[in-house]
């Protein structure tokens, strides 16, 4: 009986093994990401959590068992087709990890740095749009929805250098969309069209948008400090935003006073519907999207702690090859060191990765896009 027992665990133990083992062999829709520390209390468990509000932010449902993941101390590998994303989302993410695969950097590492990885997804706007399905026109985007006939105006955005008209449709369960006008405050003329809309895993999809409608990278400095898809993730924070400074009344239009107190019935009924969500991101945990944004901003600004981490390079050897160049702090979070900017240490490094976008929230000198149709 004991030999039949022993014989029982060892066939466990070892299908147990395999399970885990082949969770780390890679395959056509895996890909390894390399986690590099970037700041003292930095750890693998806090990025592995900052990859998965990246992962939700682009469509993932992110299956309550946490299938699609495994990792060992310093590499992170996911499975595409466990995240929870529609047929879409995973031809475009896998068409990306190919390139990615492709790269010195990951033939080198056989990984991609994981702060790259994220930046490639919400960093370059037009892979951010592909894998989360927003349409390439405005038209496209409204005619899902029937807006309602009210509307707000506001004179006083924290955003919008402008006036802004508001309409929306009514929310129901995670469908309702969002659009503002940015329109001049003399002669009323439309500069160009901003979306947001609710989706079924809880998280908001963004769009940008001409005069004539047409999907943009990010909006027009000139007229707004909405900036890409990234900076509205970021302003945002996953949540219907309301009213933060005092706005006047206009006739016609919703008053100050009742389209201040819509936004903030359509953002409890959404804060509401998102803690009742069994799967995904754990929306009560308001400040975890903020591992999200260390992940992308130690990418882009590494020190070079960081660098020696990701090009397999002493401390010592990495600043005598940035000797010279320019550093900073980041004044939001001084504890990541002293910075260096990625556009100017990527010529430098041992081995290159896929090229990403020259800024994350803001309008791109260098915009990329590796999903060009």
């Amino acid at each position: 009986m004991k030999k039949i027992l022993l014989f029982f665990c060892f066939i466990v133990s070892v299908s147990c093994e395999r399970d885990s083992y082949s969770d780390l062999i890679e395959t056509k829709t895996t890909i390894n990401l390399k986690w590099n520390k970037a700041y003292s209390d930095d750890t693998i468990d806090k990025s592995l959590i900052g990859l998965k509000w990246a992962l939700s932010y682009v469509g993932a449902t992110l299956p309550s068992s946490n299938s699609g993941f495994s990792n060992t101390e310093t590499t992170i590998t996911i499975n595409i087709k466990k995240l929870g994303f529609n047929e879409i989302a995973q031809q475009n993410l896998l068409r990306l990890a190919e390139k990615i695969k492709a790269t010195p950097e990951y033939q080198a590492n056989n990984a991609v740095d994981l702060g790259r990885f994220v930046t490639q997804l919400i960093g370059a706007s037009e892979h951010y749009y592909k894998i989360i399905g927003t349409p390439k026109t405005l038209t496209e985007v409204i005619n899902q929805y029937t807006l309602l006939p009210q509307k707000g105006y506001v004179n006083n955005s924290g955003v919008s250098l402008e006036h802004r008209i508001i309409q929306f449709s009514e929310q129901n369960g995670f469908n309702q969309v969002f659009l503002s006008e940015e329109v001049d405050p003399v002669t009323g003329e439309i500069y160009e069209y901003e979306t947001v809309e609710l989706l079924p895993n809880g998280q908001l999809r963004f769009g940008i948008f001409d005069i004539e409608g047409n999907r943009k990278n990010n909006a027009d400095a000139s007229h707004s400090n909405a900036g890409k898809p990234a900076k509205c993730m970021w302003c945002h924070e996953s949540t219907i935003q309301p009213l933060f400074y005092p706005n006047n009344d206009y006739a016609g239009f919703l008053s100050a006073a009742d389209l201040g107190a819509t936004l903030l019935g359509y953002r409890e009924n959404h804060r509401n519907q998102k803690l009742a969500l069994t799967n995904g991101v754990d929306f009560s945990q308001t400040q975890q999207h903020t591992l999200t944004e260390l992940l992308y901003i130690s990418f882009m600004e590494p020190s070079a702690e960081r660098l020696s981490l990701e090009w397999n390079l002493s401390v010592v050897q990495v600043q005598n090859l940035l000797s010279g160049l320019p550093t900073h702090v980041y004044a939001e979070f001084p504890f990541l060191g002293t910075l260096y900017n990625r556009e100017d240490v990527e010529v430098l490094a041992p081995f290159q990765g896929l090229s990403v976008s020259s800024h994350v929230r803001e309008e791109s000198a260098i915009e990329v896009n590796h999903l060009n149709d």
